[in-house]
């Protein structure tokens, strides 16, 4: 365990509880080195599958490379291992460069209370800290589902929204230092730290309409830098800095309930998974879409309009009909309708370079039209409904009201993790190592940590052009 934990400047007193940080740090100590309620452990082991997956399906991505890049010129040297590259590096270094990989391509998981995506925050934050004090793999549930639960409760008592970063280095403390065992005091200290350092995300993060629109980019909401951040806030907590622990009781930023209860098996229980490299916001109509399409024998040529009611949430993402990179992509609802009516719901499991390049799909997406549906707005965070309706001639053929698959109301299966896993990793992962990653996970699920800690130093995948597992695509059923 790590000595630097109860480090107090020469003198100090141990401060009391304070505020919501303090009540934040008080849940932390009394649930870390308890097991995790068996719905929440396994919820954990579900979210370490899925982001696995979306790590390894991202490795070869411009902005992970350009981190892992970064990190090796910037960072300390170390033995926690950049997973699937080969590489290691410090414990701040090798979670930088996994939550990248892992956000890269929107195939992580979400949360609808708190409109982000706590896991690649968390569970990079936990393996990286895991390594460092050989931490147990309940002790290693526990602090992910800490993680989640501290970061969401967070996340969804801000007054304004605000991208995923803004409010994830919260979770990165909780996770880190749950399994480092810090003092009470360090811990309020840290969370604070934190989040007064978080990424803004200002730009990003703005209500519509925002003049110009975000170019996409590899900075996205943040969550890599918000890794960074927690984690050096940690670090400097336990080195005597101090933080304004009265940061989460400001009225203007947050609405926290009067009885704030932390519950270890709530908010990891709620997590949704996504089957599609896109924007939540883009998932209803996309699924919309593919059943109307299914049902009505119909392809991209046929159509000549398509509909889509929807939220204020999916209309003040970008959205643009012609976009320059895979980012724009992920945040553009007419662009992967028109996409997978042209290649397929498969061209965005994953998303590749090949999606700038196919034929009519900049035209199909001219011929997209969003509009606001009050009655699902009414609805939103809480579901994100979508209804489309595609043209064909005089013909006006309607969906029905859509839910995204893979809600924590639908879940999906182990079976269809997998099958997800295997459809976005085809690309750079062989049928042997896939069996290798897979089979490490159930043996974590059977209390065996070993296979999967060598799993993650020792896999490395070749990212390329060509696909390198080349076996029909298993699809993804959700009952």
């Amino acid at each position: 365990m790590d000595t630097r934990k109860n480090h107090q400047p020469d003198g100090a007193e141990l401060d009391p509880p304070h505020g919501v940080v303090g009540r934040i740090a008080s849940y932390i100590d009394a649930v870390r080195g308890t097991h995790a309620s068996e719905p929440a452990r396994q919820a954990a082991f579900r979210a370490v599958l899925d982001l696995l997956g979306a790590a390894a399906a991202g490795i070869g991505d411009p902005g992970p490379t350009a981190v892992r890049n970064t990190v090796r010129n910037t960072m300390a040297a170390g033995s926690v291992p950049i997973w699937f590259s080969g590489a290691s590096s410090s414990v701040i270094g090798a979670a930088w460069a996994n939550s990248a990989a892992a956000s890269a391509l929107d195939l992580d998981d979400g949360h609808r209370m708190a409109r982000g995506h706590p896991g690649a925050a968390v569970i990079p934050t936990a393996f990286a800290i895991a390594t460092e004090t050989n931490a147990a793999l309940e002790d290693i549930i526990s602090a992910i589902v800490i993680g989640y639960e501290v970061g969401v409760t967070i996340g969804a008592a801000r007054t304004t929204y605000g991208n995923t970063g803004t409010w994830s280095s919260y979770a990165v403390v909780a996770t880190a230092a749950a399994l480092r065992g810090t003092s009470h005091d360090v811990m309020a200290h840290a969370l604070a730290i934190a989040g007064e350092s978080a990424p803004n995300q200002l730009f990003l993060s703005a209500p519509a309409p925002r003049i110009p629109d975000p170019e996409g980019s590899a900075v996205k909401e943040g969550i890599p830098w918000s890794v960074v951040t927690g984690l050096v806030a940690l670090e400097l907590a336990e080195a005597g800095h101090t933080g304004p622990r009265n940061i989460l009781d400001s009225v203007r930023h947050y609405s926290f309930p009067d009885e704030l209860t932390l519950e270890a098996s709530q908010h990891i229980c709620n997590t949704y998974f996504k089957l599609y490299a896109c924007c939540r916001h883009v998932h209803a109509p996309l699924d919309a879409l593919l059943q109307i399409l299914e049902q009505h024998d119909i392809t991209a040529g046929d159509i000549d309009a398509i509909e889509v009611e929807t939220t204020s949430g999916a209309l003040r993402i970008t959205n643009k009909v012609c976009p320059t990179n895979l980012i724009d992509v992920q945040y553009s609802i007419p662009y992967c309708l028109a996409l997978a009516a042209t290649a397929g719901a498969q061209a965005l499991l994953p998303l590749t370079d090949e999606a700038l390049r196919q034929d009519g799909v900049t035209a199909l997406a001219r011929k997209v039209k969003l509009s606001l549906n009050p009655a699902f707005d009414a609805r939103f965070p809480a579901e994100t409904l979508a209804r489309v309706t595609i043209i064909v001639g005089d013909q006006r053929l309607t969906s029905e009201v859509v839910t995204p698959r893979g809600e924590a109301t639908n879940p999906l299966s182990w079976a269809e993790l997998e099958a997800k896993f295997e459809a976005a990793t085809r690309m750079v992962a062989t049928e042997a190592q896939q069996r290798l990653v897979l089979g490490a996970m159930d043996d974590a699920r059977a209390g065996n940590l070993t296979a999967l800690t060598a799993s993650l130093a020792e896999v490395t995948l070749r990212p390329g052009p060509t696909v390198v597992n080349a076996r029909p695509e298993r699809r993804v059923h959700v009952r």
